[in-house]
């Protein structure tokens, strides 16, 4: 039996919440959350980290989205058509989009948000490379031709989770990609409005209701349908440690915990006023990214090594512990979906130190030690890394572990720096499944060089494929690529897959409406 107990500093942080970050509104619209991690960062293309991601969905809309069965449905769009040759796509937006400056939502700023988009996202960038312009019709329509028929414009358009293709007005779209957004270009076309004069990194960030947002007249469903606000103001309260959170929110002092600590879901289970609510039955899978710019993961045998080392339940007893919140899943794209498959893994992800030390002696590695990042501030996270340094230890490898927050992180894993001037050889983070269920979605299958997210892989074999598999339109034919794609990537490895897990969120008995769905939303959600 799973036991708890209690410890005396949960107990002073009870009495001692209310203080820091002010007692529960008297107001019943407004809803005060602990998301999984601060946000200093406003821009969900310039960064893949989910927090931003989150913040996207407050302030922003698009063009298409997904429902609860992962389906793509028109969202700011009110119709489209595609020409007998596949290779003109016409959309036409919904009448009354407007942003949060009151201007009209244009084609011209649907169609500079996909370029930016579409030059930092890796399924962007296969969409985009069939694209051979665009063309604003009217100031609601715009036209996307193609230099080829593409199997997956609408999935492109419509994909759940980073980066998201978020509409944006042209003077915020037209910022490079590689440059974060300003907080006054933060001009919203979706649900809630981002209030920058409350904006207090550490504490809080704060979200009211947009006034001017026109919903979709279906009923809500995952990221699709309409996105009905029915609270006047969302909080985002910043409190790092999980045992205060959960003092919070059994003392009605906040309303929701995002990522709630896994060690105390059964104390928060038998509280009548909390309930536990798992809205990504889909759950996530753990991951730990190379940098292929440098020794020692520049070469791809010792990149291959790891995998040989790594066993997948170490870092999930470590992080989860409890089984009924894991799985051992040696498949890349996610167990329990159409593509999952152990093809090619037999002889990886065992933990075979002893294979693995081999492995690196005919790789010729040197001793090159590795940077290996670690995040600190997110319980699901920060115990990963030290149960990748352990392994990555006993194979042979020296490594130099370096603990951060996680926004700093989610910072320097962009920098090219060499690891030792301030760049770094290795991080873990975390794929929501519907990330990652094919390798065009899947960001870190991504190895065009510069083009590839953070890590950087060059591998054209693995684009070969992705792009074919981008264009096949058969899911027989499409199922057999990802095989063949999964074990050419055995031995030369893009990043590792070290378990699958499950994250329910925490609310309040009295918040009803939280919809199940890839990404935490607060449209249809109500306090009574």
């Amino acid at each position: 039996m799973f036991q708890f107990r209690r410890p005396v500093a949960a107990l002073i942080a009870a009495a001692s919440v209310a203080s820091l970050f002010g007692a529960a509104s008297a107001d019943a619209q407004t809803i005060k959350a602990v998301m999984h991690s601060d946000v200093k960062i406003l821009d969900p293309i310039w960064t893949t980290a989910y927090i931003q991601r989150d913040f996207g969905y407050m302030v922003w809309d698009t063009l298409f989205a997904v429902d609860d069965k992962l389906q793509v449905k028109p969202e700011m769009v009110d119709k489209w058509e595609v020409s007998p040759d596949k290779l003109t796509w016409t959309f036409t937006l919904r009448d009354g989009l407007e942003w949060t400056n009151g201007q009209p939502v244009t084609a011209e700023d649907c169609i500079a948000s996909i370029k930016r988009w579409g030059a930092k996202d890796s399924m962007g960038q296969k969409m985009m490379a069939s694209v051979a312009g665009f063309e604003a019709v009217d100031a609601k329509t715009f036209r996307m031709k193609m230099k080829e028929p593409y199997g997956l414009v609408l999935e492109s358009l419509g994909k759940p989770s980073s980066n998201v293709p978020f509409m944006m007005p042209k003077k915020t779209a037209d910022t490079d990609p590689n440059t974060q957004i300003k907080v006054e270009d933060v001009i919203g076309s979706g649900p809630f409005i981002f209030k920058a004069d409350e904006w207090k990194p550490g504490e809080k960030v704060v979200f009211v209701k947009n006034p001017k947002y026109k919903p979709r007249s279906e009923p809500a469903s995952g990221l699709a349908g309409g996105k009905v606000v029915k609270v006047d103001r969302v909080e985002w309260i910043a409190m790092p440690d999980v045992q205060t959170q959960v003092a919070a929110i059994e003392n009605n002092e906040i309303d929701m915990i995002e990522s709630p600590g896994i060690d105390l879901l059964p104390l928060l289970a038998k509280d009548k006023n909390v309930k536990l609510f798992n809205a990504n039955p889909l759950g996530l899978q753990y991951t730990f990214r190379f940098n292929s710019l440098y020794k020692p993961f520049d070469n791809p045998k010792i990149r291959h090594a790891v995998m040989v080392a790594f066993n997948q339940e170490e870092f999930l007893k470590a992080t989860i512990g409890d089984p009924k919140y894991y799985k051992v899943c040696k498949a890349p794209f996610v167990c329990g979906t159409p593509l999952a498959s152990d093809a090619g893994m037999a002889d990886v992800l065992n933990g075979d130190t002893a294979k693995a030390k081999e492995l690196l002696k005919e790789a010729g590695y040197d001793g090159t030690p590795v940077v290996l990042m670690q995040s600190t501030d997110l319980q699901v996270l920060t115990n990963l890394a030290p149960v990748a340094k352990a392994q990555l230890e006993a194979a042979g490898f020296k490594v130099n572990m370096q603990a951060m927050d996680w926004q700093t992180l989610v910072g320097r894993r962009n920098k090219k720096d060499p690891p030792d001037k301030g760049g770094w050889n290795a991080f873990l983070t975390a794929w929501v499944a519907a990330d990652i269920l094919n390798p065009v979605t899947a960001g870190f299958f991504n190895a065009s060089c510069d083009k590839a997210m953070f890590g950087w892989p060059c591998d054209a074999t693995i684009e070969k494929m992705r792009d074919a598999f981008a264009h096949e339109t058969d899911p027989g034919k499409q199922k057999q690529i990802a095989i063949d794609l999964q074990k050419y990537w055995v031995d030369h490895p893009t990043h590792i897959n070290v378990g699958q897990w499950y994250q329910p969120v925490a609310l309040r008995a009295n918040i009803d409406g939280m919809l199940e769905a890839p990404v935490p939303v607060f449209w249809n959600m109500t306090k009574k």
